[in-house]
């Protein structure tokens, strides 16, 4: 017997284990949205500078009673090259004679101007506040955008390791509540950040609790083997739903702190369903609290109805049950194996790379929004919809294409549907939202064909998962940091998305195809099984 037995004598698949899922769900579609909130906090409106000509009240109006807005606007603010009004530039003195220039002329001198020293002016029609029009986070200080995304993600990745080393520590249980807690509090408190630094290091705070709350490891603890898939789908389906969540939400609250308040808030009320949550029964095992482990799982026996539950899992049948289990999990593979497994770390590197690049890309979609067009709430729920589709469409192609040919596919129509929507002209409207929603959901496809690939691939004695997940974070620290090239070119990060994406399908190549194939439970399987396929 196993812990898959004793879960099964305690109910494998009984009412906590849906009251679980259906807790973690209705999280994660609250959580996800923390992720890439700033796509409607951080929208950056139609702006211009402030003239005084144009926007102070107290100008005599037998000045510019007779002129409309129009004209006042041409001869405040400079064209830029696609002939709309500048940005970030104005006139240093009103320019009359552009009322009566000629078209024709093209001698006239370049008229002077200067940055939008007195502040600038913002279309609030789409958003009445944002974080952009709070701190006037635009032309030369535009960038401090992605540095806040950055900083976001940084705080995700240090996150992942603090608290796994405490979940280790303390248990899965208290360390989860206190992310839960922690997300709720420090992102409400962002909504009244009165500077951009102190919105700055809140949001950092509030991503260091996002992956522990979205990757808690409760549901496969908690749950039998060959229920898990099940469990795994629901939960990455339940991202998918926060994405089109937050477009709808977004859509009916435009205000910046307002719509912190509604994705922060709720958080702090599932703390009371969450308290319901057991400790996990292998965690308390392996930290030799058999007792309090025992008592856990006849708790549960109780919530799923099984009868007799104090009888049946005493604390001698448990131990007897789980002892060769404990001493598999002592054995663990020394580091200096690694050494005599090159397979196993050229595979490693293989997928860090994968993992990487298809982060950068992914992340610089969703992140950015507003870069593809110009209804981002329908983008956001598209984005949502089309990733709940490709998950599934991956796992049918999966079983006809391979795994390693479903990756490289995807990975390739994904960067050539970006490199293509990169050079479109903004009046193709239709078209770069096909191929950006084509974009987003073959990376999302070659994604689920990673997960699949990556645990055939490797031993399941190595530990390989934390690696691997760190260059995922880096990917998601790395993708909002390249939209600062914008001030270089605005083509420049969207190739280099198209580019990463299309090197990581090349990475897969030299990886072996493992459909069909039998599972590598050890480092020396994966080597003794290359050995024979090049001898």
């Amino acid at each position: 017997m196993s812990f898959d037995e004793l879960l099964d004598q305690a109910g494998g698949l009984g009412r906590f284990q849906i009251f679980q899922l259906v807790l973690f769900c209705v999280t994660n579609i609250l959580t996800y949205p923390h992720i890439v909130l700033e796509n409607f906090t951080a929208a950056t409106p139609d702006h211009r500078c402030w003239v005084q000509i144009l926007d102070n009240d107290t100008v005599s109006g037998n000045v510019t009673g007779t002129l409309s807005q129009d004209a006042l606007l041409r001869i405040s603010i400079p064209l830029d090259s696609n002939l709309r009004p500048e940005k970030c530039r104005r006139f240093i003195h009103p320019q009359w004679q552009l009322l009566h220039l000629n078209e024709t002329d093209t001698n006239t001198a370049e008229p002077d101007t200067e940055p939008c020293v007195d502040g600038w002016v913002y279309d609030r029609s789409y958003f009445p506040s944002t974080i952009i029009t709070e701190w006037d986070l635009v032309c030369e200080s535009q960038s401090l955008k992605s540095v806040d995304q950055t900083l976001f993600m940084t705080g995700s990745l240090l996150g992942s390791l603090i608290y796994s080393l405490l979940s280790d520590r303390f248990g899965r249980k208290v360390v989860y509540l206190w992310c839960l807690l922690q997300l709720g509090i420090v992102d409400t408190a962002a909504a009244f950040a009165p500077t951009f630094l102190i919105y700055c290091i809140l949001r950092f705070w509030a991503g260091l609790s996002v992956a522990t709350i979205m990757i808690n490891s409760f549901l496969s603890e908690w749950t039998m083997s060959q229920r898990k898939s099940v469990g795994i789908v629901l939960i990455l389906s339940s991202y998918s739903i926060g994405q089109m969540f937050l477009g709808g939400l977004a859509f009916a609250i435009r205000k910046w702190y307002t719509l912190h308040l509604a994705v922060s808030i709720p958080l702090l009320v599932l703390l009371l369903p969450s308290r319901k949550l057991v400790e996990s029964f292998r965690w308390l095992i392996v930290r030799n609290q058999l007792e309090k482990g025992v008592k856990e799982l006849r708790r549960v026996a109780h919530i799923n109805g099984k009868k007799n539950a104090e009888e049946t899992l005493t604390i001698e049948f448990v131990k007897s049950t789980i002892q060769k289990e404990l001493d598999a999990v002592q054995v663990k593979p020394s580091i200096f194996q690694l050494f005599h497994a090159p397979k196993v770390i050229m595979r490693t590197c293989c997928l860090c790379f994968f993992r990487f690049s298809n982060a950068v890309t992914f992340y610089g979609l969703v992140l950015n929004l507003q870069h593809l067009g110009s209804n981002i709430f329908l983008f956001q729920v598209l984005f949502g919809a089309i990733m709940l589709t490709a998950s599934f469409v991956s796992l049918w192609t999966l079983n006809y294409m391979g795994r390693r040919t479903n990756q490289i596919f995807f990975s390739f129509l994904a960067g050539v549907s970006i490199l293509v929507n990169t050079f479109l002209p903004q009046e193709m409207q239709t078209l770069r939202v096909s191929l950006a929603t084509l974009g987003v959901g073959s990376v999302s496809a070659a994604i689920t064909g990673y997960v699949i690939h990556q645990t055939e691939l490797l031993p399941t004695v190595f530990r390989y998962k934390s690696i691997i997940s760190g260059f995922h974070r880096i990917g998601a620290i790395v993708a909002p940091l390249l939209m600062t090239f914008l001030g270089y070119s605005l083509h420049l990060p969207w190739i280099i998305y198209g580019v990463i994406t299309l090197l990581s399908g090349l990475v897969i190549l030299p990886l072996p195809e493992t459909r069909n194939q039998p599972l590598a439970n050890t480092i020396q399987d994966v080597e003794n099984k290359s050995l024979k396929e090049n001898p």
